[in-house]
């Protein structure tokens, strides 16, 4: 395994801004550690300054090629992740230059508290267990992020031959460190030691707990972590802690919600309040995404639009019913579009700038994500349940969920969900459905058409409307071994080009490193393909489409 010589990022730790808001600085570097409070300041800068929700969204199934007058692209590095290119911009908020740089930076200022910590006295230690929960936990919570990008998802068959991550747990002493990248299989034991120690650490005692790991925060976080590690009993284990015995009450207040003006940032603020009970953990990081997605001409050529959101997503119907919502019907979101722009939308990212220069008119986007909640919870616990065969169960949480989050809802059952997916077609590019193929990478599930296949359909439909435009649904993509294409869009919404696909495995998944990363040595992941691309589709000249 080559080594990478210097992780010359982790020597930033406490240079950096604060992802909790601009305005909050990190503590100066020269300061001098020793005291709980001198370590709880320093954890501000364990929060990464950056968030790849924009990456992820545009490298999903959640976007198309959209070709109109006034439609044009963002900047270069929105075609590059769009067109699944290894990504040389960058100077964009979510570039892979940029996460690689906050997120190992943000891992220092952990490891700096935990060496501290530990180089206290056994007694002295007792003082600051709190924030060494908070630094593990943190520590994990990057290292995670970063696998969703930089790593194909874990399966148990191919997780120690797939490649990992470097995991540092110490400050750098010295110019010239090496760091191993392992094996995804050994990163992931790292993650999950480092959970195991922190999580009974953590405590809710901070002035400002939504931008911490709190204990609520830490078990939704623990709950998805497994999941992704296929220890779905642990999944259901955590989620319960946060949970209780009556979820409705801690899921979001939909109606509130659905009663603001879509216009403006008043839904997107809303959807990120602090005192919204549903939110466990919010990250402000800077970021182009709320106006990219927002109302606005930018970066329309690449959007989730019309054909999409019509034919799979946010305005097509499901089993609970309609889907778009209207005054009486439909989920409790106002659906966002006019004929004007490319993009279909419901708001909750919201979208402010800093200026440094007015009158030059520079300076910085910010934008704020809800990275932990409650009804994402309630279906990773729902995934869980199904994975392990209790369909009931399963479809109980569905329910759940739909009954805050719909305005007239269906009783969902495992016959009627059958019903429902079983009368439509899989999904095609020229001929689009919300039901595809699954090839899950890392379990096997019933039959196509069987109840459990169903219900697993009818998961990934309802999770990929609740979290849409948050990043989410690439991984969910990439651990289902879900094939998604790159189709061209032309201004009356017919599809006239389908140009490439991303089948399960596809060495793309796991995005390329950045430039300097691998100019200093370490392995980049590979591009050749493991099993050949089907000369069927090499050959294949896809239809127009006329819809």
């Amino acid at each position: 395994m080559k080594k990478y010589i210097g992780l010359s990022i982790i020597a930033l730790s406490l240079g950096l801004t604060s992802c909790n808001s601009y305005l909050d600085k990190l503590p100066d570097n020269r300061m001098e550690l020793s005291t709980p409070e001198d370590i709880k300041n320093l954890m501000v800068s364990a929060y990464p300054t950056t968030y790849p929700a924009y990456l992820l969204e545009m490298y999903s199934d959640n976007a198309d090629e959209c070709i109109n007058t006034g439609w044009n692209e963002a900047d270069r590095f929105q075609r590059q992740a769009f067109h699944w290119d290894d990504i040389t911009e960058i100077g964009a908020s979510e570039s892979p230059q940029t996460l690689w740089n906050s997120y190992y930076s943000a891992i220092a200022a952990c490891n700096a508290s935990i060496q501290f910590i530990e180089s206290q006295s056994p007694t002295e230690q007792a003082a600051y267990a709190a924030q060494l929960g908070e630094a593990l936990v943190c520590r994990a919570y990057c290292m995670f992020v970063m696998s969703t990008v930089f790593c194909q998802a874990y399966s148990p068959e191919h997780a120690s031959s797939d490649l990992g991550l470097p995991y540092p747990t110490a400050t750098e002493v010295k110019v010239g460190e090496t760091y191993e990248r392992g094996t995804l299989a050994e990163l992931y034991e790292k993650i999950d030691a480092d959970l195991q120690r922190g999580l009974p650490l953590v405590t809710n005692e901070y002035s400002k707990p939504k931008f911490h790991f709190t204990a609520d925060a830490a078990n939704a976080f623990a709950a998805r972590f497994y999941l992704n590690y296929c220890k779905f009993d642990k999944t259901i284990e955590y989620a319960n802690k946060v949970l209780g015995d009556y979820p409705q009450a801690k899921l979001r207040d939909w109606d509130y919600y659905n009663s603001l003006n879509a216009n403006g940032m008043i839904q997107p603020e809303a959807f990120v309040a602090a005192n919204e009970g549903a939110n466990l953990l919010l990250q402000t990081v800077n970021s182009q995404w709320g106006a990219i997605n927002g109302p606005y001409h930018l970066g329309d050529r690449y959007a989730h639009g019309n054909r999409i959101a019509n034919d799979e997503s946010i305005a097509r119907s499901g089993p609970w019913g309609a889907t778009r919502g209207s005054d009486t019907d439909g989920f409790k979101y106002t659906l966002w579009y006019n004929d004007a722009l490319a993009k279909y939308m419901f708001r909750k990212i919201p979208y402010e700038f800093e200026y440094i220069d007015l009158q030059a008119g520079i300076g910085y986007a910010h934008a704020e994500y809800a990275v932990f909640t409650t009804d994402i919870l309630l279906l990773e616990r729902a995934e869980a349940y199904a994975l392990q065969g209790d369909l009931e169960a399963a479809v109980k949480d569905m329910n759940t969920e739909i009954s805050v989050f719909h305005k007239r809802p269906t009783t969902l059952t495992v016959e009627n969900i059958a019903d429902f997916y079983n009368s439509i077609e899989y999904y095609q590019p020229t001929a689009a459905t919300p039901k595809k193929q699954l090839h899950p990478v890392f379990t096997t599930i019933g039959a196509d058409g069987s109840d459990q296949e169903c219900v697993l359909q009818c998961l990934l439909h309802l999770r990929r409307i609740l979290t849409m435009h948050e990043g989410f649904r690439m991984q969910d993509v990439k651990r289902y071994g879900i094939t998604i294409y790159r189709r061209t869009m032309n201004s009356a919404y017919q599809i006239t080009n389908v140009s490439d696909k991303m089948e399960a495995r596809d060495p793309r998944q796991a995005i390329q490193l950045p430039q300097d990363v691998m100019s200093a040595g370490m392995d980049p992941n590979p591009r050749t393909l493991n099993v050949p691309q089907t000369e069927e589709y090499v050959t294949q000249e896809w239809p127009v489409d006329n819809k």
